[in-house]
C-alpha cells in the first residue's frame, strides 16, 4: 500500500486490511511499518473474507457496524469458491445473489460495498469478464446499475502485473447515486512499454485522475454514458462499446 497521505487530522484515520495468505499477511504488516504507519495506525486481519471471518465485520447492528470511507481492493481474479447456503442468506450478498462457483469476483466487490460509508468511494481491480459475463453476475451487474452504484469503470493496459498478463478494469462504486450516468475510461492504450510489462507512467495515471475526479469527455478516451444507454446494451458495461 502506498500511503501518501498522511495519517492524522486531515488525512486517514487508521487502515484496516484483511487477508487470507499468511505470507502475504505479513508482508502487508511490514508493508505498513515501512511507509512510516505505526502499529497504531493500522489493524491488519488474518482472515478469509469471503467468509467473513473478522468478527469486526459481522456486527449487524446499523448502530454498530463499520463504514469506511475508502474501501480499495485487489482480490484474487475469478477464483473458483464454493458458495454454501448459509453464505446465500449473508447479510453482504442478500438482495443481489450470489456469484457463481466459476468466480468470486462479484462475491469480493460485494463485501466491499456492504461496508462501505454512503459517502465514501470504493475501487476494485477486476478482470473484463467482471463487465460483461452472463447468468449471475449479470443479474449483479444490473442490481448495482440500477441503483445508481457503478460511479466509473476504467479499463487499463494489459500485462500491468508480475502474475497475468490479462488486461483489467477498475471499477469505481459510490452509495449516492450519479445523476450523469457512468463514467467510462479508456486507458488501455496509455503506457509506456516495458520488456516483460507494460508501465503507467506518473503522466498516464494523472490523466486517469484527472479525468475521473473531473468527469471529462475525450474522444476514444472517456465518455459519461446515461443509463439509457446501457440499458439499451443489456447492462453490459464492455468498455469498447462506449468508447473505442
Amino acid at each position: 500500500l502506498n500511503v501518501r497521505q498522511r495519517l492524522g487530522k486531515n488525512g486517514i484515520g487508521r487502515l484496516f486490511g484483511q487477508e487470507k495468505n499468511v505470507t502475504t499477511y505479513n508482508l502487508a504488516r511490514m508493508n505498513m511499518l515501512l511507509h512510516g504507519v505505526k502499529d497504531t495506525g493500522f489493524e491488519i486481519f488474518h482472515g478469509d473474507t469471503l467468509l467473513n471471518e473478522w468478527p469486526l465485520l459481522r456486527e449487524e447492528n446499523p448502530a454498530k457496524k463499520v463504514g469506511f470511507d475508502a474501501v480499495v481492493a485487489n482480490p484474487p481474479f475469478s477464483y473458483r469458491w464454493e458458495p454454501t447456503d448459509a453464505l446465500k442468506e449473508d447479510f453482504r450478498f442478500k438482495g443481489y445473489g450470489m456469484a457463481p462457483k466459476s468466480a468470486a469476483d462479484f462475491a469480493f466487490l460485494l463485501h466491499g460495498f456492504h461496508f462501505l460509508h454512503r459517502e465514501g468511494t470504493m475501487a476494485i481491480i477486476l478482470p473484463h469478464g467482471v463487465l460483461f459475463r452472463g447468468g449471475a453476475e449479470a443479474k449483479i451487474r444490473k442490481k448495482l446499475l440500477q441503483d445508481g452504484n457503478i460511479d466509473t469503470v476504467i479499463g487499463l493496459p494489459p500485462k500491468l502485473f508480475y502474475s497475468t498478463g490479462i488486461p483489467v478494469c477498475i471499477l469505481v462504486l459510490k452509495k449516492c447515486r450519479q445523476p450523469d450516468g457512468v463514467l467510462f475510461i479508456n486507458a488501455s492504450e496509455h503506457f509506456e512499454k516495458g520488456k516483460r510489462q507494460n508501465i503507467l507512467l506518473p503522466g498516464h495515471i494523472d490523466k486517469i485522475i484527472d479525468t475521473y475526479q473531473h468527469r471529462k469527455e475525450e474522444e476514444r478516451y472517456s465518455r459519461r454514458v446515461s443509463m439509457e444507454e446501457i440499458e439499451e446494451n443489456g447492462f453490459n458495461l464492455n468498455i469498447s462499446r462506449y468508447v473505442s
